[in-house]
């Protein structure tokens, strides 16, 4: 069995997964380098270039899951303030962005699996539709105390695909802003996207 999870340089969303003895293939040019350790395959590349390795994984063998984090930097409505300046360098920057998101939800759709993507709140929903669910981290702080923090996600599903009900752990107390607060530098992107484990937990409880 396997799971597929695009634009993931992290692997927090197939830890579980793979924990539990699970196939995944992580799709993201931010690898460097191709690698394939304990039926963990990191493909350094973007999902077109990957298209062969995915059509291969979708034709032999189970998948559990797909899971699509596309880039938000140029689709979140908290870098609205640098859309103009953005567009008068490249007027589809949104569009091309918009369309790596589609890429996710089309191999979610062909998987025959439970798939969804995830974008924060973006323009996105008025790109591809408006988003089945949405969830904060701290909601999933049950699973993991160290989610305790806000980012509203909105998620867009299919192929079964539901979001899992929360696990609130009301003692740890009012969820923290440190998203919008995470020092500048090169690594800052990555932190403010990275999948909270709570959630990944609660995903992988969800569907097995």
């Amino acid at each position: 069995m396997a799971v597929i999870s695009l634009c993931d340089y992290t692997g927090n969303m197939i830890k579980p997964w793979t924990d539990a003895g699970h196939q995944a293939l992580l799709i993201d040019p931010q690898h460097g380098v191709t690698t394939s350790i304990d039926g963990i395959v990191k493909y350094a590349g973007t999902i077109l270039e990957a298209l062969p390795t995915i059509r291969l994984w979708i034709k032999t063998k189970d998948i559990s899951l797909v899971a699509g984090f596309p880039p938000c930097t140029d689709l979140a409505v908290s870098g609205s303030r640098w859309f103009n300046d953005k567009s008068s360098q490249d007027k589809h920057f949104q569009s091309k962005a918009a369309l790596i998101a589609e890429q996710c939800r089309m191999i979610g759709m062909i998987s025959g699996a439970p798939w969804f993507l995830e974008n924060p709140v973006s323009v996105l929903s008025s790109i591809i539709g408006k988003p089945n669910y949405s969830f904060h981290p701290w909601q999933y702080n049950g699973l993991e105390p160290n989610d305790n923090y806000t980012k509203k996600t909105m998620i867009w599903s299919g192929g079964g695909f539901t979001l899992p009900k929360f696990e609130i752990d009301e003692t740890l107390g009012p969820p923290d802003n440190r998203i919008h607060y995470a020092s500048p530098g090169p690594e800052r992107a990555n932190i403010r996207s990275a999948t909270p484990m709570g959630f990944a937990k609660a995903v992988y409880r969800h569907l097995n």
